[in-house]
């Protein structure tokens, strides 16, 4: 059984998905109170509710796949778009650090669409030199929307994927799933 790490865990939504394809859930990072107090409530694995700038890397058990929805502030609509300017927006190179020091044999991160446009595309470029500068991984990314994969909300997300050169056979993202269902069909 694989062994995933979460960074930026919220409320656990990422682990969730990968517990329920079969993945044992290590540990979780969250700092956000009140986050904290609801992963606490619905979760038993280890929580580390540090600071991640502040977390001790090198204390964390090694994962076999490192996951993390880092913060999109810095980055959103929503947001003032100060992207590294932003302290929000520098807390991506945490991940690039742990991801160096532990090696997990896989990664997936997520954020905005915006970020992909952030000062002209500059900022993503980074990101993406940063992760293949680790010169282990291959690294794959697509923009989604969660209804085109049977969600009933229009939802752009990044995903960007990293696996061990060594164990790669060729990554392909999952192909669009028909929505069945609409917003009508969910609520009372």
């Amino acid at each position: 059984m694989f062994t995933v790490g979460g960074l930026f865990s919220g409320i656990g939504g990422i682990e969730t998905g990968f517990e329920k394809a079969g993945f044992k859930i290590s540990w979780s990072n969250e700092n956000d109170p009140y986050s904290v107090r609801s992963f606490k409530h619905n979760y038993k694995h280890q929580l580390y509710s540090e600071d991640i700038r502040k977390l001790n890397f090198k204390k964390i058990k090694s994962v076999d796949v490192l996951v993390g929805g880092f913060p999109c502030q810095a980055f959103s609509n929503a947001g003032l778009k100060k992207g590294f300017d932003d302290t929000r927006g520098t807390l991506f190179f945490d991940i690039a650090r742990i991801l160096k020091h532990h090696e997990p044999k896989a990664f997936l991160l997520e954020n905005v669409k915006g970020l992909l446009n952030h000062d002209k595309g500059k900022t993503f470029e980074i990101i993406l030199d940063k992760l293949r500068a680790l010169k282990k991984y291959n690294v794959y990314w697509k923009l989604f929307n969660t209804k085109d994969y049977g969600v009933p909300q229009s939802r752009e997300r990044i995903y960007i994927v990293g696996i061990l050169k060594t164990l790669d056979k060729g990554f392909e993202f999952p192909p669009p799933v028909p929505l069945e269902i609409t917003v009508k069909d969910v609520l009372e």
